[in-house]
């Protein structure tokens, strides 16, 4: 009975890896395969493989060593802060087009800050996957 159970031990530990970075990984920086790496160790609430974590931004600094936690990642930025944007507001048919500067930064699906160029009205908008806010009333 303690021998199937040592072994159910070993073989749920040998399974365990954490992802660990090389190199000290700055904030809004790209992950990319040579910035991270396997370790087997298992940490809780850290990213467990490769897949997970390349092609995603960091949000905060992570030095070298240190596991990879869920919450220091997140989908790279589409729009910088003061960067010109096409604002877009569409009701009931009607579809209106306007230049805006962001006031945040953010990805794809979050709500940031906006200001209409013409107007210099600050707004809400979502960004939408190709890179324009999409502004509610």
């Amino acid at each position: 009975m303690k021998l199937a159970g040592l072994l159910l031990l070993l073989a749920s530990a040998a399974g365990a890896d954490t992802i660990v970075t090389t190199q000290t990984i700055r904030p809004q920086q790209i992950i990319t395969a040579d910035l991270v790496r396997l370790d087997p160790a298992e940490i809780a609430g850290a990213y467990t493989t490769l897949d997970e974590v390349v092609g995603l931004e960091a949000r905060v600094a992570i030095y070298p060593g240190r596991a990879v936690m869920r919450g220091a990642l997140g989908v790279p930025a589409l729009i910088d802060r003061n960067q010109m944007v096409e604002l877009v507001y569409a009701h009931a048919g009607l579809r209106i087009k306007a230049e805006g500067r962001a006031l945040g930064r953010g990805a794809a699906g979050e709500r940031i800050r906006v200001m209409n160029i013409d107007s210099r009205a600050v707004l809400f908008g979502t960004i939408a996957p190709d890179g324009t806010v999409v502004v509610q009333k």
